[in-house]
């Protein structure tokens, strides 16, 4: 991963005027962009070429963004973030199940998505301030069979590799580091996401059933990761 200054940025997006006027703004602020208007040309481009961060729009001439999301997914682990039509809460839901790291709806704001793109790029370089923890901030914790390590930022269930994306990870981590303490829904996205949760956003519920099957929870009967109604998530220590 570079450094801010010279990350690079591949926005996937057919509409010419956007993905320079984009691109322009981007370089402006010390980031490298390039720019792809179709999204199998994209998908290669992606797995070869592994930029820093995508930025990727749903509607696409060839693969759609949806699509591109989930074929790459499985060969690269930078972080995808999403332009979605401003009222399609289908598109996010789907974007992020097919493992986009986070969203944005258009029109796109410069402001809001330069934000974003720093955020998301110091979660993959470490260089967020820590999460304010009740029972200190440990780089390794382990419960049972599974692992969750925040030095390397992976994590294994009984031996083996669990594939998270960079937001699964945060998220996970957030919660078990938090182990026996009910967090709200407010605390993850704000903690997350630097930005006051608007009470809609359901980013969080998805990321959490994906990430219940990876740590070796029942999806339908949680008992690692616990639903509590309408406050959060209760990350257990011991099952």
């Amino acid at each position: 991963m570079n450094t801010q200054e010279t990350s690079r940025i591949l926005i996937v997006e057919d509409d010419e005027r956007l993905a320079t006027l984009t691109g322009e703004y981007l370089e402006g602020n010390g980031f490298d962009v390039d720019v792809e208007g179709d999204g199998n040309r994209a998908v290669d481009r992606i797995i070869s070429e592994k930029p820093d961060l995508v930025i990727l729009d749903v509607m696409l001439p060839g693969e759609d963004g949806l699509g591109v999301c989930r074929r790459v997914r499985p060969e690269y682990n930078g972080p995808i973030l999403m332009l979605t039509a401003r009222t399609d809460d289908m598109d996010q839901v789907v974007g992020l199940e097919m493992g986009a790291d986070d969203y944005i709806s258009k029109p796109v704001r410069p402001r809001v998505l330069l934000a974003r793109v720093r955020a998301l790029l110091r979660r993959v370089t470490g260089s967020d301030e820590p999460v304010e923890l009740e029972e200190g901030d440990d780089s390794r914790l382990q419960f049972g069979g599974l692992v969750v390590d925040n030095a390397m930022r992976e994590a294994w269930l009984a031996g083996e590799s669990i594939d998270l994306t960079s937001a699964e990870f945060d998220l996970l981590w957030l919660l078990a580091s938090n182990a026996g303490r009910v967090l709200t829904r407010e605390e993850i996205f704000t903690a997350l996401r630097g930005i006051e949760y608007d009470g809609q956003d359901r980013s969080i519920d998805v990321r959490v059933s994906r990430i219940r099957p990876k740590v070796g929870d029942d999806p339908m009967h949680p008992r690692r990761i616990k639903t509590v109604r309408s406050k959060g998530y209760l990350f257990v220590k011991e099952v």
